[in-house]
């Protein structure tokens, strides 16, 4: 009795702490499957009454397996991602639809002998995640398979303050009414993003990260996951680090790695000193500021890939130091992440949006839009009143921002007459 009185005395200011936080778990197909899953569910039931906001994602690999299987299909990989071909997409529709029906029958549960009884708990799953194709990589088409383009944080977000747990599927929905098979990892990833969750638990096989001596690693920054990945290779475990940290980078406070197969490893982690598996930290330091010379050698690295790439238009290092005051750039510690240039132009009251760019491992959060934010900003104390930009491959996303199709004969004469018809680069143009 003075153990349990002890534990729930220690726990108290993680209660505390944890109340009207939003939390994003999520389980793979294979924990769904595991005997441990009910323990599972009593613990996600236990966080609801203790005032967490739950948003469930789960996977549904296995379950694809045996309905392949059964309809002899095999199965092919490219990358290590499904190819999901029409066939596979409706084995992949029948074992998610499965699922979520076995997901809502126990939660549903209110038995007396039951941790669950009086709960009443609403489990709700929607269209809540619009997806893309992967679309052919190398020559090879991925048909169904999809990644995810955006998440309905508002739609989420209200289901969240009328206390329900809201249940993501590793399915997509595209404007066009295509339905694409997600990654799970994907999906809980972009969602603890889009929600500014305080917490994404990520559930694999081990207790978390392992080093060379099988030790647990109990705790990592963002920046040393790289070496863990590369030493192991194609485990899952490595999946699950690239995601904890990329969630990290991009605004979530903490992710957890814990294990599926050790009943209350979840409850360890988040009510305990020492916790049950592997916490990524998120990084603190971040800023967004004005380049000065001695960013010329970052702002290199940071563009010659997609200079590349052909994504943007080459520019020398005599370049970038005559114009290294046009840029604003995202520094994390000590490493330029992002930055976009403004150009204004001569004889006008135009300015150009120039050479955005956000490192890869550093997207999918809003630093793009906060440079535009600055840029724009600038633009208006210089006492522009148009801004023009340039782009082969990122359309969409400006004209989700404001950006309306122009063409060159509407630039200002000495932007126009520099313009590169081989590069065939769409304008557009946003009134300030």
């Amino acid at each position: 009795m003075h153990d349990y009185v002890n534990l729930l005395r220690h726990a108290t200011p993680y209660i505390n702490a944890h109340r009207e936080c939003t939390f994003v778990v999520m389980l793979p197909g294979d924990g769904i499957e595991h005997e441990n899953f009910g323990n599972i569910v009593e613990d996600l039931v236990l966080l609801h009454s203790l005032g967490v906001r739950l948003v469930l994602a789960i996977g549904s690999r296995p379950q694809i397996a045996v309905r392949m299987a059964e309809r002899g299909l095999t199965a092919h990989y490219y990358r290590n991602l499904r190819i999901t071909d029409g066939p596979t997409l409706d084995c992949v529709v029948d074992a998610v639809g499965r699922l979520r029906i076995a997901i809502e029958a126990r939660f549903s549960m209110d038995m007396a002998s039951s941790p669950m009884q009086g709960a009443r708990l609403r489990v709700i799953s929607g269209n809540f995640v619009t997806a893309r194709p992967i679309g052919v990589v190398d020559g090879v088409d991925y048909h169904h398979t999809g990644e995810v383009r955006r998440i309905d944080r508002r739609g989420i977000n209200r289901l969240l303050d009328e206390r329900s747990i809201v249940l993501l599927s590793p399915l997509g929905y595209s404007p066009t009414g295509e339905t694409f098979n997600l990654a799970c990892e994907d999906v809980a990833t972009r969602a603890a993003i889009e929600l500014k969750a305080d917490k994404l638990v990520l559930f694999g096989s081990d207790a978390g990260l392992l080093d060379e001596q099988g030790m647990l690693v109990r705790e990592l920054r963002p920046h040393e996951v790289s070496k863990h990945v590369q030493r192991l290779a194609d485990n899952y475990q490595a999946e699950l680090l690239e995601a904890a940290a990329e969630a990290c980078r991009d605004g979530v406070k903490r992710s957890h790695i814990v294990s599926y197969a050790t009943d209350g490893s979840l409850l360890t982690e988040l009510f305990t000193r020492d916790g049950s598996g592997t916490l990524v930290d998120q990084e603190q330091f971040e800023s967004l500021r004005e380049a000065s010379i001695e960013d010329v050698g970052g702002l290199i690295d940071l563009i010659t890939p997609l200079e590349e790439q052909g994504i943007l238009v080459r520019r020398s290092r005599d370049v970038l130091e005559r114009e290294i005051g046009q840029f604003s750039i995202v520094e994390r510690d000590g490493l330029i992440i992002a930055c976009a240039a403004l150009h204004p132009i001569p004889d006008s009251q135009s300015g150009e949006l120039a050479c955005l760019a956000v490192k890869q491992e550093y997207r999918h959060g809003r630093r793009g839009d906060e440079l535009l934010e600055r840029i724009e900003q600038r633009a208006r104390k210089m006492g522009l009143k148009t801004l023009f930009v340039l782009t082969t491959r990122t359309a969409h996303w400006f004209r989700e921002r404001g950006f309306q199709p122009s063409t060159v004969e509407r630039m200002p004469v000495a932007r126009a007459s520099l313009y590169n018809f081989q590069r065939n680069s769409q304008v557009f143009e946003k009134a300030l």
